[in-house]
């Protein structure tokens, strides 16, 4: 369905020498001469669309184009035939709404018993149009064959909805309109309820959010196919030839109208610098255009946010507006529809609400009006009801008509203070309250700094939702740790849930935890005293304020150092005790890290970033209940681990009288640095293998820290982390955790925590063996053992351009120097680094494997060649050049 453009002759005649057919048809067709018209009419339509002239306008022409084309092809090779056939356009074909690189949907309509005489020029017909470079979609039937076919198929009653003449038996055409009508297949009913199925379908596919880090423009929630969603129901049901006409039945007003084809026409025009761009139908708005498109459109980087972040959040806010549009039109419809406007009577609630045919609606429409604190109290009554769907498309549209009243008055009323933390309060129904709050925009006018993040895009590969959409899905997980059902997804955390005395106060430290995003500055700085300004004014207590202000400011500290620091030192773990201060907080601080690192990016939570949040937690509490002021002595817990492993080592078959003698040759920051269970282990390989057999390489499955173990025992030598690193690289798979130690007589005593590509533990048989295999068969391969990583940079790597940075410290108490790498992820990286240990003289004690989105943050703790720290600042410079040149050649 499209609308009338109102355009005059004007830019019709700016295009008619390559948009309209000859007067006389050409007698015989010419390839050459045809994809010079086409191509002609395409670099018009560009022309056209760099000096502003509509998108509405455009498309209609490019349709022109193609009806003028495929009319002079029909009338050569159909000649004599054309009574028996009828060529019709059908899709967005058929709705003139054709893009650059659009597929060309047509159907040719044939009459019975006509199969003999048209075979051969529609063959020809068909093969002239894939020549001259038209992507054609068709299809040849009968009325007959139409019927049958669009009966079983929705798709196919919905292509033939939108079915135009182009040329032929016209009574042939009008047969098949009048066969295929609602009066005689499909009905309104029949039809509404199979596309609203099939758009469900589609938002699952897609994740049931509009908003994908690279989002297909059509098919994904508010994307272009809900707009023809609503066309295809009204033409179907209504008659309905634009969507202007739904003004006139009642189901839009005229604003909500401009909205939608406001919408249509962002849409539109992004879709065709797309195909411009890449030169073929392309969809999906990936990284690799995002910031040309940005461009193009107009936007400039600014202090606080790039241009291509700004370009996406216009297209979010825009595709969250037609989503909302969807869902009130879809509602209206299916009262019209499906229920015949007989929607029942109302049952009352109160004053202001009541319900009807399962939906919330207001008892008159002055009730915003007269009473504004109900906008907050439609989403409490949600909460309270769970046998209510959702809210009447009409009080939708009421609240979103009386948003403005959402004021600073409004804000300061107690009424409306109780009732959002009653919201918060509410033991049911917070996740979906939010979510509408916020597709209606009540959030963001009732928490004005709520409103900067929506449809805010990060431009990162970490961030894979916007803004908002991450806040609310990680209140949503903070939802599920405190619900019986979710008990096995996150036992810790639903264990930990249960003891939080205020749960309103950890969603709340969720709402502002990013709110300041995009300001400039530290966000959770500012978010901070955000979120104390607001607590204070709803009432809270000052210790209840502080404890939020504190979790904002402080979300991200224990992600940090889990996967930054070496969580098995004490003194990490003391000083971050500290920090935390005592048992309540980092009950707090846990569920909201784990919360928000789901919600960051789902597919990048793996079993290792789990292991070690809790594995932090669980240290961190040991630290808080001994007390600070009582820390545990290093010395005290070496030999705790090393009684603890020796009682392992017998559990299992070992001799512990052996332990010791192996042990004298280890240092102590083997003990220090792996838990009881990895000393055991490790130790019960090195003491039942064949000394002869080097080198001994072991694997075993899914380990407490969430990896896969691999273990190495061999003679040590200057590449050997280089040269590990590389061939589990070239293998697919990830290095999470590194732990390197030489023993007193020169045997390297190596550990590596792996997952696949897919953040999984690496648990089959075979794969263990050919990993294992392929290891041992590298060292004891002589020669450099240098391995070149063949694998790609993948392509979404390729569009972030991070700089590389180095940066020393020093770890005095454990005689080291911190080396910190930041750069972009690419293939091979670990063995770039560990060559230039190699050349440098470096030994690696240690390392912590890092990315977030495309970016490497990678801590190395290192030492000279006689296991001092590296303090020579020429040899640190020297390092650091030499890491730059490596990894930028």
């Amino acid at each position: 369905m499209r609308e009338d453009t109102g355009t005059a002759g004007l830019a019709q005649t700016q295009v008619q020498s390559s948009m309209t057919p000859d007067a006389t048809p050409h007698p015989t067709p010419s390839i050459s001469a045809y994809k010079a018209r086409l191509k002609s009419g395409c670099d018009d339509l560009y022309h056209q669309f760099d000096l502003g002239i509509p998108i509405a306008v455009l498309v209609e022409q490019r349709s022109q184009l193609i009806d003028a084309v495929l009319r002079d092809a029909w009338d050569h090779h159909l000649g004599p035939h054309q009574e028996s056939a009828a060529l019709v356009a059908v899709g967005g074909y058929g709705r003139q709404e054709l893009q650059p690189a659009s597929d060309v949907d047509i159907l040719i309509l044939v009459a019975p018993d006509s199969d003999a005489q048209l075979a051969q020029p529609l063959e020809h017909l068909i093969t002239f149009f894939w020549d001259i470079g038209l992507e054609v979609g068709h299809s040849v039937r009968t009325v007959a064959e139409c019927v049958h076919e669009a009966t079983s198929d929705v798709t196919v009653i919905t292509n033939l909805l939108e079915a135009r003449l182009l040329s032929g038996n016209e009574s042939l055409f009008q047969e098949m309109r009048i066969a295929t009508g609602p009066d005689r297949i499909w009905s309104s009913e029949h039809f509404f309820a199979a596309k609203t199925a099939e758009q469900q379908a589609r938002w699952q596919k897609y994740g049931e959010t509009a908003y994908n880090l690279e989002p297909n423009i059509k098919e994904n929630p508010g994307g272009l196919r809900d707009i023809q969603m609503i066309g295809w129901v009204a033409k179907r049901h209504f008659d309905a030839e634009t969507l202007h006409d739904l003004v006139g039945h009642g189901f839009l007003t005229e604003h909500e109208h401009q909205a939608l084809i406001g919408g249509q026409t962002l849409l539109w025009r992004i879709r065709f610098s797309l195909h411009r761009l890449t030169g073929r139908r392309e969809d999906r708005l990936l990284f690799d255009y995002q910031r040309t498109l940005a461009q193009q459109f107009g936007f400039r980087d600014g202090a606080n946010n790039l241009a291509v972040e700004q370009f996406m959040q216009q297209y979010y806010r825009t595709v969250q507006e037609l989503n909302r549009l969807n869902e009130m039109l879809l509602q209206l419809f299916r009262e019209a529809i499906l229920l015949h406007d007989d929607i029942g009577p109302p049952t009352p609630i109160n004053k202001r609400f009541q319900s009807r045919s399962g939906y919330l609606e207001v008892t008159s429409p002055s009730v915003f009006r007269r009473y504004p604190i109900a906008l907050l109290e439609v989403f409490h009554i949600l909460q309270t009801r769970p046998e209510l769907e959702g809210v009447r498309a009409s009080t939708i549209r009421l609240i979103r008509e009386n948003r403005h009243r959402i004021d600073d008055d409004f804000r300061a009323d107690l009424r409306a203070r109780s009732l959002f933390m009653e919201i918060l309060r509410e033991p049911h129904g917070l996740t979906h309250a939010i979510r509408r709050m916020n597709r209606y925009g009540v959030l963001a006018a009732y928490i004005p700094a709520f409103a900067n993040i929506v449809g805010r895009m990060q431009y990162d590969l970490l961030h894979v939702y916007t803004v908002d959409e991450h806040t609310l899905t990680l209140v949503r997980n903070l939802r599920r740790f405190t619900i019986p059902k979710h008990d096995n997804e996150f036992p810790l955390c639903s264990a930990v849930g249960r003891r939080i005395p205020k749960l309103e106060l950890l969603y709340l430290g969720g709402l502002f935890h990013d709110i300041a995003k995009g300001r400039g500055g530290d966000h959770s700085t500012l978010g901070a005293r955000d979120a104390w300004d607001f607590c204070r004014l709803h009432g809270l207590s000052e210790f209840d304020s502080r404890l939020v202000a504190w979790l904002v400011e402080h979300h991200l500290v224990m992600s940090m150092t889990a996967q930054r620091k070496d969580i098995s030192d004490p003194e990490v773990i003391q000083s971050f005790a500290e920090l935390i201060g005592d048992p309540n907080r980092l009950d707090y601080l846990y569920l909201l890290t784990v919360a928000d690192a789901r919600a960051t990016n789902p597919e990048r939570w793996n079993s290792w970033i789990d292991a070690l949040l809790r594995e932090l937690y669980y240290a961190t509490r040991r630290a808080l209940l001994r007390g600070l002021d009582n820390p545990q002595a290093q010395d005290e817990l070496i030999t705790q681990k090393q009684a603890e492993s020796i009682r392992l080592v017998a559990r299992y078959g070992g001799d512990p009288s052996a332990c010791g003698t192996l042990w004298l040759k280890f240092s102590l920051d083997f003990f220090l640095h792996n838990s009881p269970d990895e000393i055991a282990w490790q130790t019960r390989q090195i003491l039942a293998a064949d000394t002869s057999q080097e080198p001994l390489v072991v694997i075993r499955p899914i380990t407490a820290r969430g990896g896969t173990e691999i273990f190495i025992y061999t003679r040590d030598r200057a590449n050997l982390f280089a040269l590990t690193t590389a061939t589990l690289d070239q293998m697919g798979l990830d290095i999470m955790d590194a732990r390197v130690m030489t023993t007193d007589d020169g045997m390297a005593v190596n550990s590596y925590q792996i997952l696949d590509q897919d953040g999984e533990p690496v648990d089959d048989a075979l794969r263990m063996e050919e990993i294992r295999s392929t290891l041992a068969h590298n060292i004891a391969e002589e020669g450099d053992g240098h391995i070149r990583v063949a694998r790609a940079v993948p392509r979404r790597l390729r569009h972030f351009p991070i700089e590389t940075r180095i940066s020393f410290s020093c770890d005095d108490p454990n005689h080291r120097t911190i080396m910190r790498l930041t750069t972009l992820d690419r293939p091979g990286l670990l063995a770039e680094v560990g060559a230039v240990f190699q050349q440098c003289g470096i030994r690696l004690q240690n390392a912590k494997i890092a990315t977030v989105g495309a970016e490497v943050d990678d801590v190395f703790f290192i030492t000279s060649e006689d296991d001092t720290p590296i303090t020579c600042e020429t040899a640190l410079a020297c390092l650091r050049r030499e890491i730059h040149e490596r990894l930028e050649a």
